[in-house]
């Protein structure tokens, strides 16, 4: 596997792949791998003759406050995951080589990127569509890989590609979760003992009004109220920021549950924010 460190370098690796009709997959990542970037890894390997892993904690997707200083990085294990799982590239940049001192260019879906998580994090979402773009401009993959736990973030980029001609396929994978239902996330590493043993419970709420959306249940609101009902009683050291049923491709507000609906969720607990989803049918 090779290491690349400049933007420079991945593109000169890469535009031969691409004019020479090699199929590439790219699997953007922050890094601090877990099970559900190795799924992403894996999947990528099976389909594309050449694979690229980024691994950056991308500052322009941090608000003020927020944990990109204490975000966990772990280079080296990281890096023998990649190799292991047959990445034929490891892009890993300093911050100062994806962004210069006067930059000053950002690509935004502002119809998208105001609802759920844009709803606490207004520039979030401009950060992530920057950097996978510049990405997407190096790479040159033909497909790019990400987990459907961010969904909302899924939903931008394929609009993003869509608007802009960008010659790359977004495809989304299943949320990988651990054995008691928790979405894998690198932030779970914040979680104290007594909170990860209450985490689950964020899901199976979800989980509890896709059982009565398919037992005929359509009103959102009630949907809601069965959810914030459960995570009183088992969730009752979480924070909600947002819990809203939404269209799954224009993540517009649904009133009533009458075909497939995304029902979309932040928490905090402690001092991790955790984020899931579900799709609920009717």
């Amino acid at each position: 596997m090779q290491i690349i460190r400049t933007p420079q370098e991945l593109q000169k690796t890469c535009l031969p792949w691409r004019f020479s009709g090699l199929s590439t997959a790219l699997v953007p990542t922050m890094g601090f791998f877990h099970a559900g970037h190795e799924s992403l890894m894996r999947y990528a390997r099976a389909h594309a003759e050449k694979c690229i892993v980024s691994l950056f904690v991308n500052p322009s997707q941090f608000g003020p406050g927020e944990d990109l200083a204490a975000y966990p990085r772990d280079f080296e294990r990281d890096a023998r995951i990649a190799e292991s799982l047959g990445m034929d590239v490891l892009f890993a940049p300093e911050p100062g080589a994806m962004y210069a001192e006067d930059h000053a260019a950002w690509i935004e879906v502002p119809e998208l990127a105001g609802t759920l998580c844009g709803l606490s994090r207004p520039t979030h979402f401009r950060g992530v569509c920057t950097v996978v773009a510049k990405l997407f401009m190096l790479a040159l993959p033909q497909t790019a890989y990400f987990g459907e736990k961010d969904w909302q973030q899924l939903a931008i980029l394929k609009r993003m590609v869509r608007d802009l001609n960008i010659p790359v396929r977004v495809e989304g994978l299943p949320i990988v979760r651990e054995a008691d239902g928790l979405a894998m996330s690198s932030r779970n590493a914040y979680l104290s003992p007594e909170e990860r043993a209450m985490a689950p419970a964020l899901f199976a709420g979800l989980r509890r009004a896709a059982e009565i959306a398919a037992e005929g249940e359509k009103d959102s609101v009630r949907l809601v109220e069965a959810v914030r009902a459960y995570w009183a009683e088992h969730l009752p050291c979480g924070r909600e920021e947002y819990l809203m049923v939404v269209d799954p491709e224009s993540l517009a507000d649904k009133a009533l549950v009458d075909g497939p609906a995304l029902m979309a969720a932040a928490v905090r607990l402690g001092k991790a924010r955790l984020i899931d989803n579900i799709v609920l049918r009717p």
